[in-house]
């Protein structure tokens, strides 16, 4: 069953999702990040500017399906497309408000939350859908650990 993590308390989701991925990418994972157009935009950009002294290989969902194959770190707004068709499914990151269809098909599923009260509304809610649906929840607030990945 899937290894459901939520990580609340997130002062720059971008941020922390750089770090995070470059945490899980020198683990060797196959990772996937959901959100809303606009906000995979933002980190698509910042992925590129990250670190001076390190790059983390990613591509959007969109890309040339023999990349989209080998790149680490994929950026899809939605898991359901057929080019993700026998992709390895290691960890999804999730920054977006809704629960992604397919989330259950990855080994370990993290969901990022900021401290705004719509962010934290919405992940009452996944929450409360993860739970209703037997997944094992992990909680990591943030508040008082320094945002540290």
């Amino acid at each position: 069953m899937t290894e459901v993590e939520f990580h609340f308390n997130v002062g720059d989701k971008l941020t922390y999702s750089c770090r995070l991925l470059r945490k899980a990418r020198a683990g060797g994972a196959k990772i996937m990040v959901t959100a809303e157009p606009n906000l995979l935009a933002q980190l698509d950009q910042m992925l590129w500017t990250f670190s001076s002294t390190e790059f983390l290989p990613h591509c959007r969902s969109d890309a040339d399906p023999a990349t989209v194959a080998v790149t680490p770190i994929l950026l899809a707004t939605s898991l359901t497309d057929p080019a993700f068709e026998g992709i390895p499914h290691g960890v999804l990151v999730n920054l977006g408000q809704s629960v992604p269809e397919g989330f259950e098909r990855f080994e370990r599923f993290i969901e990022l939350v900021g401290s705004a009260e719509d962010d934290r509304l919405s992940a009452r809610q996944r929450w409360k859908h993860y739970k209703d649906r037997g997944y094992a929840l992990k909680k990591f607030d943030l508040s008082s650990a320094g945002e540290n990945v």
